[in-house]
């Protein structure tokens, strides 16, 4: 009820005279949109002007006064004033400095003092990044305890597997469920290395050298100098940075997420398959009032598991971009990454975000159609006996590639009913075949050809996975 509340105060908020992008207000939750909207971006520039002012008054380069100034000032951001600026000077964060300046009349002169304009974006960019990942990590976090319980509740339910999108072997709901639940457990475990290894760029000057602030306070106090900057930021940079911060870190980054947005597109990708009516084992929630076509009033289509392949889709294209910006920044810097990293990176964590939001609700609501997966079992779990059937008939001194002949045959015979819409005949017909019982009785036979308890160990390790993950996430 909070989302659509959100998202129709959202709508009516917002200016459809122009061109809105889906993300601005369709997907993603409130919060990860705050974080990567311009005032949050121009209020982490005016934290990290007045962290540089307040480490600068530690060496004697700007007074207690001034430091006062700029933090009494530092959450005003004026996008008005800074955007009839910016439409003048063609730079956004010299816009935004010129503003603050502004509205400090005691410290404004000493604002950026040293920096140039990637002291002040990159590592904004980074905090914002970890941000982002602390809220995916939560949401993720619920998905996984949504999905355990579903691998426990449905450990030890059978139903037909599938290889090749043909049936297979028996294993259980549960079991398959366990296999999402370890892709997005080891996306889980990426996250959280990905949040402790991203660096900012530090502040190093226009090429990295740090030359500008050693003009300030000396070369032999620039490693001091970063030292508390970091500690205040309680961010860690990189040793080695140009006028930016390695491009490499985006395309690891963005590889991460993408590879969250495979493990969540394989899930939805599943579901709508099963979903379809000739399977009709799984189906995603479908509300009283919610309306599945247009033209066929009767559909129910798989609308959220369609919505999650299409943002993965796109989220799965980003890495290449980012691919190209860590390869093609030249020498110190080029500018040509700059403006799509305005739209990759928000976009990338606003689908995650989408995703994961999305599929908490499908697990939560999921529907299991306990009739359509016994059918389902019935008409083509026979079909695993054969092997189990082939290996005794070996055993007992059979030659197999006849053996291997005879039961082709009766599967084939099988199958073709079984497609027509009859009842899977195959047990009777191997069990009244003399070739057959010749070598085996038919009540041997009738025990290989029950197949209801052949899944392995699938039950215990599904359930092994729940209680892994249980354990990792509330430890």
């Amino acid at each position: 009820m909070l989302r659509r509340f959100l998202f129709y105060n959202t709508c009516m908020t917002t200016n459809y005279e122009t061109y809105q992008s889906p993300f601005t207000w369709r997907y993603g939750s409130q919060a990860m949109r705050q974080i990567w909207s311009e005032v949050y971006k121009r209020k982490l520039w005016r934290r990290l002007w007045v962290t540089l002012a307040e480490v600068q008054a530690e060496f004697g380069l700007v007074t207690a006064d001034q430091v006062a100034d700029l933090v009494a000032h530092m959450n005003l951001v004026d996008m008005p004033r800074s955007l009839k600026i910016e439409a003048e000077i063609h730079h956004d964060l010299m816009a935004e400095l010129k503003v603050f300046a502004e509205q400090c009349q005691v410290g404004g002169g000493i604002l950026h003092l040293g920096a140039t304009s990637t002291d002040i974006e990159d590592n904004a960019d980074v905090l914002r990044q970890r941000e982002s990942i602390d809220l995916l990590s939560a949401e993720l976090r619920d998905v996984l305890m949504v999905l355990v319980e579903q691998i426990d509740t449905w450990a030890d339910l059978p139903l037909i597997a599938f290889t090749h999108l043909q049936p297979a072997e028996p294993t259980t709901l549960g079991y398959r469920m366990a296999g999402y639940g370890q892709d997005l457990f080891m996306d889980w475990l990426a996250l959280q290395r990905t949040r402790i290894e991203l660096l900012g760029k530090g502040f190093r000057g226009a090429v990295g050298t740090g030359a500008s602030y050693a003009q300030l306070i000396g070369s032999e106090n620039l490693e001091d100098f970063e030292r508390r900057l970091f500690v205040r930021l309680d961010l860690p940079f990189f040793s080695i940075a140009t006028q930016v911060y390695p491009r490499k870190q985006d395309y690891l980054l963005l590889g991460i997420l993408a590879g969250l947005g495979a493990s969540l597109h394989k899930f939805a990708f599943d579901l709508r398959l099963l979903q379809s009516t000739p399977i009709g084992e799984l189906g995603e929630p479908f509300s009283k009032q919610q309306v599945g076509s247009s033209a066929m009033p009767f559909k129910r289509n798989p609308i959220n598991a369609e919505k999650i392949d299409s943002l993965a889709r796109l989220l799965a294209q980003m890495p290449r971009t980012a691919w190209d910006n860590a390869a093609n920044s030249l020498l110190e810097r080029t500018l040509d990454d700059s403006a799509n990293r305005r739209t990759i990176l928000p976009e990338a964590f606003i689908i995650c975000d989408e995703l994961l939001l999305t599929t908490k609700r499908i697990l939560s609501g999921l529907q299991v159609n306990e009739t359509a997966i016994q059918h389902n079992l019935e008409a083509y779990a026979p079909f695993a006996a054969v092997e189990r059937v082939l290996l005794a008939l070996g055993k007992a001194g059979a030659d197999r590639q006849v053996m291997h002949e005879y039961l082709r045959e009766h599967s084939m015979t099988a199958w073709a009913e079984v497609q027509a819409g009859k009842p899977n005949q195959l047990s009777e017909l191997i069990s009244h075949d003399p070739e057959i019982t010749r070598y085996l009785p038919v009540d041997e036979l009738c025990k290989l050809v029950d197949v209801s308890g052949y899944m392995g160990d699938a039950p215990q390790r599904a359930r092994q996975m729940a209680e892994t993950i249980r354990h990792t996430l509330t430890s």
